[in-house]
């Protein structure tokens, strides 16, 4: 029968059968306490599951670098430039210059059943010499290591290079008994300058090469390549922030010149080049950056035909470079 025993919708609290709603005999109120008030409604940013909340908590993260579930500090990612690994010269001719100009390797990689000419019997041969590790592997290997490059069957890899600190630099002048000179880079982003710069920085007497993390070239192969064997003799070093190493260097008593196409004197005039010195060159095309600029101590110029509009750093490196080497020399001074 429909409503059996219990009587509908009551169940066993309502003896009587009836149907009326409301608080039952005996509930001791707890109805009415459910009808208190519960206070002010919390704001959206402290409700849990609120858009708001959840974009708030998201900005929180970003700020302090947190992880999402622990609430561990994680720390900030370093630039790309201080993460760089090993890196990895692919093809023949590549290899074997490589090889030739003793730019420091860890392991020669060669595809399995490739065609043996004499560049890849001349870059085993040189790898044998210096002790590195030859692996024959298969084709696929070589694709996955240098990233779909186009190899010819054969990769090197070369270690990330070790860069200095721009205050070894001035340890190394000190423990020679010598004048320091320092060549700075600001915005140069081509490997070969750079190369080329370290070149001429060995040639005439500096004792090493500044070069920001940021927007700017670093110690690749082709770096190596164009330095022809100086990077392994002179230091690079890294600056996190060029403008706070230049204003560093000035309070250790370095004097800071840039070159600079609109300088206040001829490269010829600077009486400077005998004190401790940091020189700075800017990129070919933008020159030295607007605060790297406000930072030096003078600027300098080196006159040329009106025909020219500029040269590239690493031109422009070795001629200021051996004018102050020049100085130096008739003030016996290096």
């Amino acid at each position: 029968m429909a409503g059996g025993k219990g009587g509908g919708l009551g169940g066993r609290g309502n003896k009587s059968g009836s149907s009326r709603k409301g608080a039952m005999k005996g509930s001791g109120g707890q109805r009415s306490k459910g009808l208190e008030g519960k206070g002010p409604t919390p704001k959206a940013t402290e409700r849990a599951k609120h858009p708001a909340a959840k974009r708030a908590v998201a900005a929180t993260r970003r700020t302090q670098g947190t992880t999402g579930g622990r609430g561990t500090s994680r720390p900030k990612v370093p630039y790309k430039a201080n993460r760089q690994i090993s890196e990895l010269i692919a093809g023949r001719n590549s290899v074997v210059e490589a090889l030739r100009a003793q730019i420091p390797a860890t392991t020669l990689y060669i595809a399995a059943l490739i065609d043996i000419d004499d560049r890849v019997r001349e870059s085993i041969t040189l790898a044998t010499q210096r002790g590195l590790p030859v692996l024959e592997v298969t084709r696929q290997e070589v694709d996955r290591l240098t990233d779909g490059a186009i190899h010819q069957g054969v990769a090197l890899q070369i270690p990330q290079y070790d860069y200095a600190h721009p205050d070894d630099l001035l340890r190394l002048a000190e423990d020679a008994s010598e004048t320091p000179l320092i060549a700075a880079l600001d915005g140069v982003t081509d490997p070969r300058n750079l190369g080329a710069v370290i070149r001429s920085a060995a040639a005439f007497g500096a004792h090493g090469v500044v070069i920001p993390e940021r927007r700017s070239a670093g110690m690749t192969a082709g770096a190596w390549k164009t330095s022809a064997g100086a990077a392994a003799r002179i230091p690079v070093a890294q600056a996190g922030n060029l403008t706070r190493t230049l204003e560093s260097y000035q309070k250790q008593g370095l004097v800071v010149v840039g070159l600079a196409a609109g300088g206040t004197m001829d490269l010829a005039e600077l009486e400077a080049g005998t004190d401790p010195l940091v020189l700075v060159i800017g990129s070919e095309g933008k020159g030295l950056s607007r605060l790297v600029q406000q930072t030096c101590d003078l600027t300098v110029r080196i006159p040329i035909a009106a025909a020219t509009e500029s040269l590239n750093a690493g031109v422009a490196a070795a001629i200021a470079l051996y004018e102050v080497a020049q100085r130096r020399q008739r003030a016996g001074r290096l």
